[in-house]
């Protein structure tokens, strides 16, 4: 097993090589098998939304490229590239403001004081959030804490970002806006990102290419180039085409598996 961020990428030049990985929770009789040899990569500046049922290993999977947690087997790499990590929960500290929240990172860093004042407010107006930096968490709406979490990741300087189903618990009209939101910032900033999702539309709105594992254990099975012209309309005859054709294909697992 190896998780190594310096391992050689010139053969892929990927900027997340998942090659073969496993991994398997507890041991014996009670083992729970995750990940069965998932191969995958994300390539400089591409959006790859991964989806699958509930339980498939898809939050697994980001933990063990973050580096959250190791696998059982197989390789993985980041070819050196720093990786951020986004929750469906802000997980903002209440008693920081935004700005604060955002500076974190920064300061864990040890970035001098002005730097991170310049930094936050260029962090907070990339998200659209210039006139919200002194406020607290709960004054801000949902929408406006993930941004501030997003802000807080971008923070961090990271060349990769995770995104664990950010815009899930979300209404329809502010998932749309923090769409075009990211989008605008993943070019600007040519990120890599490997995005997870429930939502099919979703993944075809945002993605370059829709990846689908199987039911547990989570195993590639699929995958979907989106090759449509942006900005992509969640409710365009293109997105919904694609979107039916790929849950067809996540139901023809779903059923296979009983659940």
């Amino acid at each position: 097993m190896t998780t190594d961020p310096g391992l050689d990428e010139t053969r892929t030049g990927a900027a997340i090589r998942i090659d073969e990985v496993s991994k398997t929770f507890g041991r014996g009789d009670t083992a729970l098998v995750a990940l069965d040899r998932v191969s995958l990569s994300v390539a400089p500046g591409e959006f790859v939304c991964l989806i699958g049922a509930s339980g498939c290993g898809k939050s697994t999977l980001l933990s063990l490229v973050a580096g959250l947690d190791a696998p059982s087997s197989g390789e993985l790499s980041t070819g050196g590239r720093r990786t951020a990590l986004m929750f469906q929960e802000s997980a903002l500290f209440p008693w920081l403001t935004a700005a604060k929240n955002v500076e974190m990172p920064l300061r864990a860093s040890g970035v001098p004081r002005a730097e991170r004042r310049e930094r936050v407010a260029e962090l907070l107006d990339l998200v659209q959030l210039s006139a919200f930096g002194d406020k607290r968490p709960h004054e801000l709406s949902g929408g406006m804490r993930q941004r501030v979490a997003l802000a807080r990741a971008l923070a961090q300087d990271a060349d990769v970002l995770l995104m664990d189903e950010p815009f899930g618990a979300l209404d329809a009209m502010t998932r749309d806006l923090l769409h075009e939101v990211l989008e605008g910032i993943w070019r600007r900033r040519q990120l890599s990102i490997l995005f997870v999702t429930h939502e099919v539309r979703e993944a075809v709105r945002l993605g370059d290419r829709v990846v689908l594992l199987s039911s547990r254990p989570g195993r590639v099975i699929g995958e979907f180039g989106v090759d449509f012209e942006r900005p992509r309309g969640m409710d365009s005859a293109q997105t919904v085409g694609l979107a039916i054709k790929i849950k067809d294909r996540l139901r023809e697992e779903i059923v296979r598996h009983g659940h």
